[in-house]
């Protein structure tokens, strides 16, 4: 038949397009990332069994592979090491040609020994799923001319390239270029958008760099991923069960006394943390300093606000240069930057005893709260609230 078994319209056939390459985007989402990749929850057997067949079919995407490059991503994120930095290679070689460089990358077998570890090893995925991976992409060729008739050869066309395009182009490209960013992390990572709908949450990039072993990447209550919302539902189905999830810190209000329990919330919640000091107390700050600025200085503060709070690993020389120009100019903001470069060190002096840092933490509160700053005087007696308590 020339229109295929199914024998659909024009629209029939667009439908069943979107809802084959939305079955793919959930797939590689849900057990590709969050199950195999960051082990964020566990999966039932059958329901595992089948994203790999799905992927298998209209990706040929091995798991272990895609795994061992996805770990290796997170473990050399913007270095010359990471597959598919464009920081690195250049957003137009990411964007649109992620494929081939995740190809390059699948042939890298110290890669795969170092970071494919708890991978599927069963005699499917060694007979069969790993040892001809084009051997399903070829099948769904079949499937569809089945299915559609002559116009399954453009249905498997769009399923070819929809997660080379948009999850190794767009998510790898985009999601370290352009976007707004909840936490200042030390990679170039960035939420695209705040619905996680196309390609199923992981346009969420910045908030899963914050917390890449949360089951869930929405972070703001504006924001949706709907491949959270599939968890949630095979939870129901008692198909899947979420072993991690970002919780969002717990402060009490009349805790005045900073100890071991405020260091390690405070080092849990470090993105948390930030993201307020940079809402609370830079934000204020500078909007004090724009109130006093006079023509001349008022263009040049308007554009400081991303310099003050971006990670300083970031940031070129030129960028470098002008953030060292406005602090010269600005005692206030000078202040706070300061503090929160040293707030940041208390999270990163891994080497010194809990003792030494809670110490640390102790003096900085003080040194905070002697500097006559409002805001910086409430963000430090709100620090000392910090705790590990449940919700």
């Amino acid at each position: 038949m020339l229109n295929g078994i199914l024998d659909l319209s024009g629209w029939g056939v667009l439908a069943a397009v979107l809802l084959m390459t939305h079955i793919t985007i959930v797939s590689v989402t849900v057990y590709l990332h969050r199950h195999q990749a960051h082990r964020a929850l566990d999966l039932h057997p059958a329901l595992a069994h089948f994203f790999r067949l799905w992927l298998w079919l209209t990706t040929g995407m091995v798991t272990k592979e895609w795994t061992a490059i996805h770990r290796k991503h997170h473990a050399r994120c913007e270095t010359v090491d990471d597959p598919h930095s464009p920081q690195i290679l250049g957003i137009r070689k990411v964007l649109w040609q992620g494929a081939e460089l995740y190809r390059k990358e699948s042939f890298n077998q110290e890669t795969l020994d170092k970071y494919g570890h708890g991978t599927p090893n069963d005699w499917l995925e060694r007979k069969i799923y790993s040892r001809y991976s084009g051997l399903g992409v070829a099948l769904m060729l079949v499937f569809d001319l089945m299915l559609f008739g002559v116009i399954g050869i453009s249905v498997w066309a769009i399923q070819m390239i929809w997660i080379p395009f948009f999850a190794a182009g767009v998510i790898n490209g985009l999601g370290h270029f352009r976007g707004y960013r909840n936490f200042e992390t030390t990679d170039a990572a960035t939420n695209i958008s705040p619905w996680g709908i196309l390609i199923g949450g992981e346009e969420l990039h910045n908030n899963h760099h914050a917390f890449p072993s949360s089951a869930r990447l929405s972070s703001k209550p504006w924001e949706f991923d709907i491949g959270w919302m599939y968890i949630r539902l095979f939870e129901k189905l008692r198909l899947a069960k979420v072993k991690k999830i970002a919780i969002l810190p717990v402060i009490v209000a009349d805790k005045q006394a900073v100890d071991i329990e405020t260091l390690k919330a405070i080092i849990t919640h470090r993105f948390h943390v930030l993201a307020s000091y940079c809402r609370e107390v830079i934000a204020p700050v500078l909007k004090d300093e724009l109130k006093m600025a006079d023509s001349v200085r008022r263009p040049f503060l308007k554009r400081a606000q991303r310099l003050l709070v971006r990670e300083q690993i970031l940031l070129d020389e030129v960028a470098q240069n002008r953030l060292n120009a406005l602090l010269q100019r600005s005692h206030a903001l000078q202040t706070v930057y300061r503090h929160k470069m040293e707030l940041q060190q208390l999270w990163r002096r891994s080497a010194q005893s809990q003792e030494a840092l809670v110490q640390a933490l102790q003096e900085w509160c003080q040194q905070a709260e002697a500097t006559g700053i409002r805001a910086l005087q409430e963000f430090s007696r709100n620090l000392k609230g910090y705790s590990l308590a449940t919700a």
